[in-house]
């Protein structure tokens, strides 16, 4: 008798950690996708862009600037440039990210004013974004495999079915201790991302404010993040989206820094 409980014991620890890996590997599969869907849509994109950064006092500050992405590998190295229109102080900046889920990305920044390009370290990948609540990191997303995700459980977000899943660093990481997402079941987007210190103090909220399907792709079209500790938000907003362009690797050299590729910016 003892033999029989002792072995169905074993058979219940052996299920439940079965059963745990499973949960576990579901909610990498999802945050895959999720990442996949919002971060590798196409084999490449163009948008326009305008940045509305809100203070605590309600004041505003815009950014406009156009936006480039090429997909080397689906789920691996990618390239982004983003060349800024407006307001004057930033007219004329670019920013560059030659993106690498293997190991460090490299990133560049063009200051016209002192006609520098300065490459940004990978200490300053949670800096802020050109004065958003957007950190550079932010711009061309945390790769999946860098956190453990769980699946925790089930909710709704703007009358859509959504995962809901923790995702902790696998190393000390400075921007986050843990991260809630939320993603939606149907098209696997992040509609919302609540972000926690050390001390487990919502810090970071972002949230996917509208989803338009561009050319047969479901895209986030305006987004925010929103700054709790310092009271401001900064919103993102996507207008004339194109995808497969035919975007090649040249353009995201330090020569397009200085001098953007005017096919694609107007």
């Amino acid at each position: 008798m003892k033999s029989a409980i002792t072995k169905l014991i074993l058979a219940l620890v052996a299920m439940s950690i079965v059963t745990g890996a499973a949960v576990a590997q579901d909610a990498t599969e999802i945050m895959k996708k999720s990442h996949m869907a919002y971060y590798y849509a196409a084999d490449d994109g163009v948008a326009d862009v305008t940045m509305t950064i809100i203070d605590k006092k309600g004041k505003e500050r815009l950014r406009e600037f156009t936006m480039l992405r090429l997909d080397e590998v689906d789920g691996g190295n990618q390239m982004y440039y983003t060349y800024f229109k407006k307001p004057s102080d930033v007219s004329r900046l670019t920013f560059m990210v030659h993106k690498n889920p293997d190991g460090n990305d490299a990133r560049w920044i063009y200051v016209p004013s002192v006609d520098l390009i300065k490459p940004i370290s990978a200490d300053d990948k949670n800096s802020s974004f050109v004065g958003s609540d957007f950190s550079y990191e932010d711009v061309s997303g945390r790769h999946w495999t860098l956190d453990n995700h769980t699946l925790k459980g089930d909710s709704t977000i703007d009358g859509k079915a959504a995962y809901v899943i923790e995702s902790i660093p696998k190393e000390a990481y400075k921007a986050f201790a843990r991260k809630v997402s939320f993603i939606d079941k149907e098209t696997f987007m992040p509609l919302r991302e609540e972000y926690f210190n050390k001390k487990d103090k919502l810090v970071k909220i972002f949230t996917a404010d509208k989803i338009d399907v561009i050319d047969g792709i479901t895209t986030v079209t305006l987004r925010s993040m929103q700054d709790v500790k310092k009271n401001r938000k900064t919103t993102v907003d996507f207008s004339r989206i194109t995808y497969n362009r035919g975007i090649t690797a040249d353009m995201f050299s330090e020569r397009y820094l200085k001098n953007p590729p005017r096919q694609y910016i107007k």
